[in-house]
């Protein structure tokens, strides 16, 4: 059946509140009162068994029996009755329910939650929750919640999974000034999630910021189209809740191992262009912001300072958020020498040293205003005792006006005593960016920048390779027909081939003899590993002989793996042994894709060898991407300047270590019975010299 236009959920004509009462201390009476109390002026229609009346308003003993239409209803009666209560709306055509009710899958109940919404959905309707505190529209002045009253109407939009702390940050845009366009709760998730609700807030004139906390997340391809295509047209800051790795699914690969749910949610966040917020007091400095500060026209800024102390400081927060400083000096002193004492500094920091009044911020700020090399401005404050301090509230005002008149942004940071608090607290009510921290007001202005540059980006089409994924398809099928969850050496080593990645010469030696001839035909030195489907971690039982140069060391090493491989595994069913080409030396990358429970298909890459899992130097993306954005995760990693060429080395074939990023990720989407792939070490060598896959593990479903 087709689904109800969303701005239903958000501009209903006709509200029902199944479970109202007359008890004050019910939700089913606070939600009542807060829809009358807001100030909606659509039709309202409490409904309860007993009838009666509450504030004023007549009650329906059932939601079928109301003659108005009724866009949403609010059901907040016991968990057991809910499913009864959905079907009647369905009667009654209603487009949204917004189920506050607990009592669900976050207490096991999965199965009665899944029943909910598929009915919902079958009869045209939406679900909202469960375990919800409500919804706030501005553009209806609907507060249809349980939470506080008087929600300030603005222009930040808020999602919330958590109905707690979503309640507590309403009573939290209060302290802090910030006015909301909109708060949602969406509690269990069971039908309308993140990425539903962000396609109609980023179509939201009224909503300028977007902010979201989130604990989990089910669909992640779904969720990450939806914040790159919201992230492009508005601010997006994320909290996120589960920093530790206590949750990341364990694998025997190191794709698996190392994907911490944490350090896939940061680096694909990044990949979105969404600003992740370390705490709620971040997220709401950046929103306050990011919701009045015009897009800076340049790269550079300036700061300017009457302490060189904090200069210092400021200096150190714009390199850790990305605020670069102007640093032409001779445009510098051309600008401030004017109005900077001959013992001060025009080198940015602009020192105006601390006998500076606020006469003498106002002409620096002045001039920095007019200056078009310079895009935005931090100017700082230490409370001095020469300081005109009953002039500084005044002057930061008129300043801040003049900044917004010709679009160019600023942030302040005040630090001294309770005159200075005074001040913070005063103009941070007329919403003017000061800080009493400098690390929370360059925070603010690198996100700006951060936002800015994401928007600037031109959209990438994802690159897909010609692989052949039916041949790949007919390897997989025959090992998971084998009862095996991976494939062996030699099948991921044709993989590969399919793939167009490059792999050292092998062949599967059944016994001495042939080892031997094949070592010749590779030519030494030669690698020896051996095959075997219960012996994943070939290294770990002696099971690798390296560099091997001649006949009496193949042989020696081929009686060597089979003689330790038989001691550590007595049971395992041996195949051969692989005598391998021996690769000449590069640097050493891990590259590997995976289906991840959050995020789908994803990939990653980073410094590889027997370290990985102590270095843990890797980066992770979603799939599809392009070739730009597969750059963009090997500069994360603390590595990269290796490929780059250290100490008179070559610059190594990035390009193609990029490929190999790009064709993994078009196996692990393409192939679905493949849950990892992993190439460790992938070895890259000088620039136009290529890389070769020395390793590979691939892992699938259960078998068949």
């Amino acid at each position: 059946m087709k689904k109800p236009d969303i701005k239903y959920l958000f501009e209903p004509r006709g509200i029902a509140v199944i479970g109202a009462s007359e008890s004050e201390g019910k939700i089913g009476h606070k939600v009542v009162d807060n829809i009358v109390s807001g100030g909606y002026k659509g039709g309202i229609y409490p409904v309860n068994p007993k009838r009666g009346n509450i504030l004023g308003l007549p009650v329906y003993n059932s939601v079928e029996r109301i003659k108005g239409n009724v866009d949403l209803a609010i059901i907040v009666v016991p968990a057991k009755f809910v499913y009864d209560e959905v079907v009647k709306c369905a009667g009654k055509k209603v487009k949204f329910l917004s189920i506050i009710t607990s009592g669900f899958s976050e207490v096991g109940d999965i199965e009665t939650e899944k029943r909910i919404a598929s009915f919902a959905n079958t009869h045209g309707m939406r679900v909202l929750g469960p375990n919800i505190f409500g919804t706030y529209s501005s553009k209806v002045s609907l507060n249809a919640t349980f939470g506080p009253k008087n929600i300030k109407k603005g222009n930040v939009a808020i999602i919330t999974q958590s109905g707690a702390l979503g309640i507590a940050m309403i009573g939290k845009t209060a302290v802090e000034n910030i006015g909301l366009s909109s708060i949602i709760s969406v509690g269990n998730k069971s039908d309308l999630n993140e990425s539903n609700l962000l396609e109609c807030l980023v179509e939201d004139k009224a909503t300028r910021i977007i902010m979201m906390y989130i604990e989990g997340v089910h669909d992640g391809n779904e969720l990450v189209n939806s914040l790159i295509h919201s992230a492009k047209k508005k601010p997006v800051i994320v909290i996120k809740s589960g920093r530790s790795k206590r949750g990341a699914m364990a694998a025997a690969s190191h794709t698996g191992s190392l994907a911490g749910a944490d350090d896939v949610f940061d680096n694909i966040m990044r990949q979105c262009g969404i600003l992740r917020a370390e705490s709620i007091a971040e997220a709401f400095n950046w929103a306050r912001f990011l919701a009045t500060a015009p897009v800076p026209a340049s790269r550079d800024a300036a700061i300017i300072t009457n302490g060189g102390g904090i200069g210092v400081m400021a200096t150190d927060a714009c390199e850790k958020y990305g605020v670069s400083l102007y640093d032409n000096t001779a445009e510098l002193k051309k600008m401030f020498s004017p109005v900077t004492p001959e013992f001060g500094s025009i080198k940015n920091p602009i020192d105006l040293t601390g006998q500076a009044s606020s006469s003498d911020y106002d002409s620096a700020l002045t001039a920095a205003s007019k200056f078009d090399k310079i895009g935005a401005v931090i100017s700082l404050y230490c409370e001095t005792a020469l300081f005109d301090a009953e002039n500084l509230s005044g002057m930061i005002e008129k300043v801040y006006k003049k900044y917004a008149e010709v679009k160019k942004p600023v942030v302040f940071s005040l630090l001294g005593g309770e005159k200075a608090e005074n001040c913070v607290k005063k103009l941070q009510q007329s919403r003017i960016p000061v800080f009493a921290d400098v690390y929370d007001a360059v925070s603010c202005l690198g996100k700006l920048y951060q936002h800015a540059e994401f928007t600037r980006e031109i959209s990438e089409k994802p690159v897909e390779f010609d692989i052949n994924a039916k041949k790949i398809g007919e390897i997989v099928t025959k090992a998971m027909s084998e009862g095996r969850g991976f494939l062996l050496a030699h099948e991921g080593a044709a993989v590969m081939e399919e793939c167009g990645i490059e792999v050292p010469k092998s062949f599967v030696a059944k016994n001495v003899n042939d080892a031997v001839n094949y070592a010749e035909k590779i030519g030494y030195p030669v690698v020896m590993k051996v095959v075997s489907k219960e012996i994943l971690h070939k290294s770990d039982c002696g099971g690798v002989a390296l560099d091997l140069e001649n006949k009496q060391e193949v042989i020696s090493a081929y009686e060597a793996v089979l003689h330790n491989c038989r001691k550590h595994y007595p049971d395992a069913v041996i195949s051969g042994v692989e005598v391998c080409e021996m690769v000449k030396k590069g640097v050493e990358m891990i590259v590997g894709a995976r289906q991840d429970n959050s995020f789908g298909h994803i990939v990653m890459c980073g410094l590889g060898g027997i370290y990985v899992e102590v270095m843990k130097d890797v980066s992770f993306r979603s799939v599809p991407l392009g070739k730009r954005e597969a750059l963009s995760m090997i500069k994360e990693i603390k590595s990269y300047p290796l490929l780059l060429g250290v100490r008179g080395e070559e610059r190594k074939d990035i390009e193609t270590v990029i490929d190999t990023i790009l064709k993994l990720g078009n196996v692990i989407k393409r192939c679905p019975d493949i849950t990892d792939i992993e190439i460790n070490p992938l070895v890259a060598y000088d620039h136009g010299m290529g890389a070769k896959a020395v390793d590979i593990r691939i892992l699938l479903r259960r078998g068949l």
